[in-house]
């Protein structure tokens, strides 16, 4: 850790642009294997992937287990700590639209706008620890 600073220290592990898009796939998207990361709009490289993914777990905001359906694939699913991005995530799509005309969210981006919500339910009930 370089400062003991809060958005430093956030940075310091969420820093990186695909950090973010993987938590945000996962969390507003639902998506949680490896191929599913791979169609991401933004293209993500394989290595990459793997090596985001690798610290998202290491650092807690994400688990990695074996899909009961192919013991050879991996799902990954949020815990507390990562669906508290939730928030983050949402106030950065709010500021982008504010500031950044041509962006638009994705429908589903909408459906997480009330904490109580169905969509943050079905959320807190893909919760791993």
């Amino acid at each position: 850790m370089r400062s003991a600073c809060p958005i430093s220290c956030t940075l310091d592990v969420l820093g990186d642009k695909w950090s973010l898009l993987i938590m945000r796939d996962l969390l507003l998207f639902g998506t949680n294997s490896f191929g599913e990361f791979l169609l991401s709009d933004e293209k993500i490289a394989r290595n990459i992937l793997a090596d985001r993914l690798e610290v998202l777990v290491k650092e807690a905001f994400i688990v990695k287990e074996v899909s009961p359906d192919n013991k050879s694939k991996f799902l990954y699913y949020p815990t507390k700590k990562g669906v508290d991005l939730v928030p983050m995530l949402l106030q950065l799509a709010a500021w982008s639209q504010k500031h950044n005309p041509s962006c638009k969210p994705k429908k589903e981006v909408a459906a997480y706008t009330d904490s109580k919500g169905k969509a943050m339910r079905d959320l807190k009930k893909r919760i791993r620890q």
